[in-house]
């Protein structure tokens, strides 16, 4: 996906009191790192974890879904929570990501359609001529380095506000700032 890290989505959980809790902590036993986790079925009552009462859709840039979905333990397979129906927070999640595109700086459909054939290109090139296709592609990189450099210096200089990066990228701001470092890097 395009928006990287920056907007992956999964059930939150939102408990009774309406909050949301903190990452659930496990003792594995002797040294220094605990393993942590939020996944929605950890949150039953049991090992510590507080008891979730409702889900709803999440994503990784903070954004949280405003429709809670009720959550009924009796209804969760013990052996195997990733079974169960999160279907409701998950389409609030893709929704939140079309809107999120929606804000984003379109990109022109003719660049689209070549993309796409470069796409299909390097793909089949890749099972009947693989060296063809590994040289076709650190042509493709050198090109892709020499404009994401001059692209990320443009978008650097046209961002007199400070604002405008991310929602073009469609990532949070300090998200957009280390794809903009991640260019200007790069020789």
């Amino acid at each position: 996906m395009e928006f990287s890290a920056a907007n992956e989505g999964r059930p939150g959980v939102v408990l009774a009191d309406g909050t949301e809790p903190l990452p659930v902590y496990f003792d594995t036993g002797s040294g220094g790192h605990m393993h942590e986790s939020s996944d929605w079925w950890i949150y039953d009552g049991t090992l510590g974890a507080p008891v979730a009462t409702q889900l709803r859709g999440s994503c990784s840039c903070g954004w949280r879904g405003e429709t809670l979905h009720p959550l009924d333990w009796e209804t969760v397979e013990r052996h195997g929570p990733e079974l169960h129906d999160t279907s409701g927070p998950e389409d609030d999640w893709d929704q939140h990501i079309t809107e999120v595109e929606a804000r984003t700086v379109p990109i022109p459909e003719d660049l689209i359609d070549l993309l796409t054939q470069v796409d299909q290109r390097l793909n089949a090139l890749a099972c009947y001529a693989p060296l063809a296709a590994l040289r076709a592609i650190a042509t493709l990189e050198y090109t892709l380095t020499q404009a994401g450099r001059t692209a990320a210096l443009n978008a650097e200089a046209d961002d007199t506000a400070g604002n405008t990066i991310g929602p073009g990228l469609g990532l949070p701001d300090r998200h957009a700032r280390r794809r903009l470092l991640r260019y200007t890097l790069r020789r």
